[in-house]
């Protein structure tokens, strides 16, 4: 058995990208509702532990190497336990002690567009087009609105800075992964990493003199849990299955959606609405991701034309 197998019968790609949406962007507000229960890395550090053990079973009967062997394997790990795991959720949960989720969302939202800023520096890939330059200066615009520091309803830089952080500890990881060729399957990868950055979140932890023992009400188990199976384990398995259908370039194209399904979310539990400068904000973002993925865009408004005409008498 394998992946591929396991989601033949998934549903619609359309419901698949919905859905990953919904649990990409829903992992904002539990992270929001969690850390208020939790201490922010404690809490982290716990959900990789179990999201770990999870994903590693699901490398185990998927098939494939599991034990990382080559220097590859290895570089592979740390690029994804120090980077994506440990130093962007340590930032993004201390963050959002004080950030909403939403806002969060929008921020981390930046990811690609960073992740183009800095390949061409660490890849060396090709430079940037003015039209892209135009996008990164508009995603940078876009999480200064999206906080609205002038605001009544604004968010406070340090929280702010924090998750900006977060996103560029993401970009660095996901540009440093492209660097190495790793011989264990996608799902060991990603189990290892966790875990690994879990081991650091945990350092992390008790180097701050966070609490180890905590008296977690149902909220807090009800988050933890959450993040562990939806964006842990499920979202994993549907992001696998969008990549074997439409391709890594239209499946990255989720990122759109998330900000969205976050504070659609966050307004439905708690009632969040944003301010004018967050609306704005959010539509500077997602107007600079379009512009630095503009082929992304295209890919898909081509394919989803192609379908349409070929559904047709």
């Amino acid at each position: 058995m394998n992946l591929r197998s396991v989601w033949r019968t998934a549903p619609t790609t359309g419901v698949l990208f919905v859905l990953l949406a919904t649990l990409w962007g829903g992992s904002f507000v539990a992270i929001e509702a969690g850390v208020k229960e939790w201490p922010p890395l404690l809490f982290a550090a716990i959900r990789y532990d179990l999201a770990g053990v999870l994903v590693l079973a699901v490398a185990a009967v998927g098939g494939g190497r599991v034990l990382p062997r080559t220097r590859g394997d290895l570089a592979a790990v740390a690029s994804l336990a120090v980077f994506v795991v440990f130093a962007h959720h340590a930032l993004l949960y201390v963050g959002q002690e004080t950030v909403p989720g939403p806002v969060a969302s929008a921020v981390v939202a930046l990811s690609p567009v960073l992740t183009a800023l800095i390949a061409p520096y660490v890849l060396g890939a090709g430079e940037l087009g003015r039209v892209q330059y135009l996008g990164v200066a508009l995603g940078f615009l876009g999480v200064v609105s999206v906080t609205d520091p002038g605001g009544a309803g604004g968010i406070p830089a340090t929280g702010t800075l924090l998750v900006f952080g977060a996103t560029v500890a993401f970009a660095v990881g996901t540009v440093l992964l492209r660097r190495v060729r790793p011989t264990i399957s996608a799902a060991a990868l990603q189990g290892w990493g966790m875990l690994t950055g879990a081991v650091l979140l945990h350092g992390g932890s008790r180097a701050l003199g966070e609490a180890q023992t905590v008296a977690v009400s149902t909220t807090g188990v009800a988050t933890l849990a959450f993040l562990v199976v939806g964006p842990g384990v499920i979202a994993f398995l549907l992001y696998f299955r969008l990549l074997d259908s439409v391709g890594a370039t239209r499946t990255m194209l989720v990122g759109y959606l998330e900000p969205i399904a976050a504070a659609g979310l966050s307004f439905a539990l708690f009632g969040y609405v944003p301010t004018d400068g967050a609306v704005i904000g959010f539509l500077l973002v997602l107007g600079g991701f379009a512009l630095v993925e503009g082929h992304a865009l295209r890919d898909a408004a081509g394919g989803a034309v192609g379908r349409l005409r070929a559904a047709l008498p």
